[in-house]
């Protein structure tokens, strides 16, 4: 808290949502609040970065990368049920890109990240097999239940689940979820909490009250800062809406196709969980990055495909979430490559280079597909 932009920075980010909903004054006018939401929105993110690892420190691991994984779901289902009903042509896939795009950049992007900076760091990146490994079977089985089948069910023309499929799919995804949370929280916590570098992943879990950082804040610390996570979040999903046609007219102006909208709200979304990912991993916490990886993963789909699920009552169009055969093709080569990063429960510079190099092809595919 002795940062005192983190503190001022919600409010004014809120203020600003305030005085820009609703307005298109044109012209010169227009691109001047264009910049000045542009900038509000990035200091919203930033700020909400800060406090969700205020509160995290405060309650520990793993409860602490429950709480940024949580705030980006709820800023990734805002954003997608708010350009769904206001969005321009056809919306119908933005579910689909958007929840594609955050497990690809989650799995490779701040895997990739994490374990190249811890590895570069202190020459291997060292975690526990155990715990990211059932986090990522969580990540698969959920990636396949809401993301392959519907490509190949038949109940319904097209790359969309029926009506009781897509419930089924929601409640299997709750179920999961909830399965890992508890998992992860009550019944194996050691299995998430981080491991000396350069020892053996079987050695166990550093000791919290022993780990060399700053003391956790205080209950009125911890309680500001949640406040002023909440302001940032509300003013990140509402700016964002205000920014969202200004993100549709530039996708166009570069002549990418309209999918690659999903790309950048997940970009936009997943930014808090990837710098607080890089700082844990050069502080040789890297299972702490990858719980914050694959937790945003695994929430990407876990709770925004049945809370879309619900919205589609009242959303007007059919919801597609089947995969193409080139998403499906850069699925599985992560799926495999994220098996053999996690076995071994260490991993050099390499993995994380492999691991960023599929983010790339992603990234290039999406705009040249």
């Amino acid at each position: 808290m002795s940062q005192r932009w983190t503190v001022v920075l919600p409010p004014v980010a809120l203020l600003v949502l305030l005085l820009s909903w609703g307005r298109h004054p044109g012209g010169v006018a227009e691109a001047l609040l264009v910049t000045v939401v542009a900038v509000a929105l990035v200091g919203a993110v930033l700020t909400a970065v800060h406090h969700a690892e205020v509160v995290a420190h405060r309650v520990g691991e793993p409860f602490g990368s429950l709480v940024l994984a949580v705030a980006v779901t709820v800023i990734e289902v805002a954003l997608i049920v708010t350009l769904m009903v206001s969005g321009k042509g056809d919306t119908s896939t933005l579910a689909r890109d958007t929840v594609f795009a955050a497990v690809m950049i989650s799995v490779n992007g701040i895997v990739g990240l994490s374990l190249l900076v811890g590895a570069l760091k202190r020459n291997l990146a060292v975690f526990n097999p155990e715990g990211t490994g059932a986090a990522l079977a969580t990540v698969i089985a959920l990636a396949g239940l809401c993301l392959v089948l519907p490509r190949f069910t038949t109940s319904e023309p097209g790359p969309v689940f029926s009506p009781g499929q897509l419930a089924f799919a929601a409640i299997a995804s709750l179920t999961l979820y909830g399965l890992f949370v508890f998992t992860q929280t009550v019944r194996h916590r050691d299995f998430f909490l981080p491991v000396e570098a350069g020892a053996d992943a079987d050695h166990g879990p550093v000791d919290e009250d022993d780990d060399g950082h700053a003391d956790p804040p205080t209950d009125r610390a911890a309680l500001i800062s949640l406040g002023l996570l909440l302001v940032a979040l509300v003013a990140v999903v509402g700016l964002a809406k205000v920014e969202s046609p200004a993100i549709e007219d530039g996708v166009d102006a570069l002549g990418f196709p309209q999918s690659f909208v999903g790309v950048v709200i997940a970009l936009l979304v997943l930014l808090p969980e990837s710098i607080a990912a890089v700082r844990a991993a050069s502080r040789a916490r890297v299972q702490t990055s990858l719980n914050l990886a694959l937790g945003s993963a695994m929430a990407s789909i876990g709770l925004t495909i049945p809370t879309l699920a619900l919205a589609s009552i009242w959303l007007d169009g059919p919801l597609a979430l089947g995969l193409g055969t080139v998403q499906m093709v850069l699925l599985l080569l992560t799926v495999l490559v994220a098996v053999l990063t996690v076995v071994p429960g260490r991993a050099k510079p390499l993995q994380g280079g492999v691991h960023l190099v599929l983010l790339s092809a992603f990234v290039f595919l999406s705009i040249s597909p």
